[in-house]
C-alpha cells in the first residue's frame, strides 16, 4: 500500500480559512498540500507540478467546479477530482461525478468523513495518476482521442493532417506517459480517464502544437 506522506494534494478554494483548516487537516496526517484560491494557477501548476488529487470547491467566483473539471480533463486527465459542495449544489455535484469527478464531500467539512474520502482515493493510485509530472500535449491527446475512437494510424494521420510516422511517435510518447504497453489497455486506461466522452472535442487543427 502506497503512503500517503508520499502524496502531493492540490486544494483549491477562494476563502482563506477555509484553505487554513484544510491544509492544517492534511498535513496534520502526512500529506503535503498545496493550496490555491485562483483556478487559473492551479491549472498552471498541474502543467509542472506532481498532483495526486485535487480538491476543489464547486462554487467560485471565477470558474465554477463543472468548469474546472473539463480543463482538468483536457490539462491532466489522470488527476482524480473530489468535490466540495454545499447541500443546495448536490444536483450539480451529481453531474461532476458523471463528468469525471471521482467523489464528492458536503460543506460542512467533517474532519473524519473528509480524511476517509482523501485516504481512499490516495491509495487508489495508478499508473497513469503517477505520471502526472509528464503531462500529455495537445497533439498527443488529439492522437490519444481518436485512438479511443478506434481509428487506425493512416486515418488519424489523414484528420490531423500529420504523416504516419508522426502520430506513431505520438501513440507510444502517450502509452509511456499513462503507463500501458498495448493498444487495448491505452483505450482502458483513457476511457476509465474520461477521455472517451470528450473525444467529439477533439479537432484536426486547433491541437498541433507546432511540429
Amino acid at each position: 500500500m502506497t503512503k500517503t506522506g508520499e502524496k502531493h494534494v492540490f486544494f483549491l478554494d477562494d476563502e482563506p480559512q477555509v484553505r487554513d483548516v484544510v491544509r492544517e487537516t492534511l498535513e496534520g496526517v502526512g500529506i503535503k498540500v498545496t493550496c490555491f484560491a485562483c483556478p487559473f494557477e492551479c491549472l498552471t501548476q498541474l502543467h509542472s507540478q506532481k498532483c495526486d488529487l485535487l480538491i476543489t470547491d464547486l462554487r467560485m467566483p471565477e470558474k465554477d467546479g463543472l468548469q474546472l473539471l473539463t480543463d482538468v480533463k483536457h490539462t491532466a486527465p489522470w488527476v482524480p477530482v473530489l468535490m466540495i459542495t454545499g447541500y443546495g449544489d448536490i444536483p450539480t455535484a451529481v453531474k461532476a461525478i458523471k463528468g469525471g469527478a471521482v467523489d464528492f464531500v458536503e460543506k460542512p467539512l467533517g474532519k473524519g468523513t473528509f480524511l476517509r474520502k482523501v485516504r481512499s482515493i490516495l491509495q487508489e493510485s495508478t499508473p497513469a495518476r503517477m505520471t502526472a509530472g509528464k503531462p500529455l500535449t495537445k497533439a498527443e491527446m488529439s492522437v490519444l482521442r481518436l485512438v479511443v475512437e478506434g481509428k487506425s494510424n493512416r486515418e488519424i494521420a489523414n484528420l490531423t493532417h500529420r504523416s504516419m510516422r508522426t502520430v506513431e511517435v505520438h501513440r507510444a510518447h502517450a502509452m509511456r506517459k499513462l503507463g500501458v504497453d498495448n493498444v487495448v489497455d491505452l483505450i482502458k486506461r483513457s476511457v476509465a480517464m474520461g477521455l472517451a466522452e470528450a473525444s467529439d472535442q477533439t479537432t484536426a487543427s486547433g491541437d498541433d502544437d507546432g511540429l
